[in-house]
């Protein structure tokens, strides 16, 4: 079933919702560029953020190939517009819903956060977003709604890294529900003042800035929730290696290399390493989410 955020609205908000589109797609006419622009946000570093050119040209999306430049060399084939995302599970209003419904560009929110790679190495972007939030209390979360699951998008025609063996496909994430509530959490569909580059998991990506990079799962095609932990890709390939929480924590190695530390792209060759804070320095915001686990068990 296909739904529209009117059907989830108040219809004075959703018709003041059509006249934004209606005069963003008059401008788009008027000029092929498209810009994008995000109130900005307490939530977000103080901190230089990396280059468009690094942040689109260094990163890992296996659907395309497992070197950090295969994304930016290969994306380009993917359809992106038309796309929506069916959202369902223990949620009250399940449908099918565009982006455009999901993160309007008049309520995006410029949210600079600091990445952290399990590979040890990080960046500091600037996304454009909604938080999931306000998203899943439009939808309607039941009461016994535990957890929320993610799935991207597999079209191995557009997607070359599809057919190599060494992952399963689709790649699938998930969040504790409290997780997926927290106000960090973000929708994103932009970066710096454009669109959600293919290859930085365009349309729409997950961004949980206290977590390793491969929690926040791009061009997300379903979202569902459930009482049950869902499948975590990583987790599921290599459970002593990627935990299902996989918060940032330097005190918790991967068994082949230390969390201690972490290689800032784009610094320099003598910038040497920066040393790794819990929960990626969002540990105030995000500490009391974890009280009383074992984050050396629970990592």
């Amino acid at each position: 079933m296909k739904l529209n955020w009117s059907d989830v609205t108040p219809k004075r908000d959703f018709l003041n919702r059509r006249a934004f589109i209606a005069l963003g797609a008059a401008a788009t006419i008027a000029s092929p560029a498209v810009a994008l622009t995000g109130r900005a946000s307490a939530y977000s570093t103080d901190e230089k953020p990396n280059s468009f050119e690094e942040i689109t040209n260094y990163n890992n999306f296996y659907e395309f190939g497992m070197e950090k430049t295969d994304p930016a060399a290969y994306a380009s084939k993917l359809t992106t517009d038309p796309w929506s995302i069916e959202i369902g599970g223990m949620v009250d209003r399940p449908g099918n819903y565009d982006v455009a419904d999901i993160a309007p560009d008049n309520a995006l929110e410029e949210r600079i956060y600091r990445l952290r790679c399990v590979e040890a190495w990080s960046m500091v972007i600037p996304w454009l977003g909604v938080p999931l939030s306000g998203v899943l209390k439009k939808i309607g979360v039941q009461p016994s709604a535990k957890y929320v699951a993610f799935e991207t998008l597999t079209r191995p025609a557009e997607m070359p890294g599809l057919s190599s063996p060494f992952m399963s496909w689709p790649y699938r994430e998930g969040l504790r529900l409290d997780e997926a509530m927290h106000p960090l959490t973000l929708l994103a569909t932009g970066l710096y003042d454009q669109p959600m580059p293919k290859q930085n998991g365009a349309p729409i990506r997950l961004v949980v800035p206290w977590k390793y990079g491969f929690k926040s799962i791009k061009s997300i095609i379903r979202i569902t929730l459930t009482d049950k932990q869902p499948v975590s890709t990583w987790n599921v390939l290599q459970a002593s290696e990627y935990g299902f929480y996989a918060n940032v924590n330097p005190q918790v190695d991967h068994p082949r290399w230390s969390q201690a530390s972490e290689r800032r792209i784009g610094a320099g060759l003598f910038a040497g390493r920066q040393e790794t804070q819990m929960f990626n320095g969002y540990g105030d915001e995000v500490a009391g989410l974890y009280a009383g686990m074992d984050l050396k068990t629970y990592y």
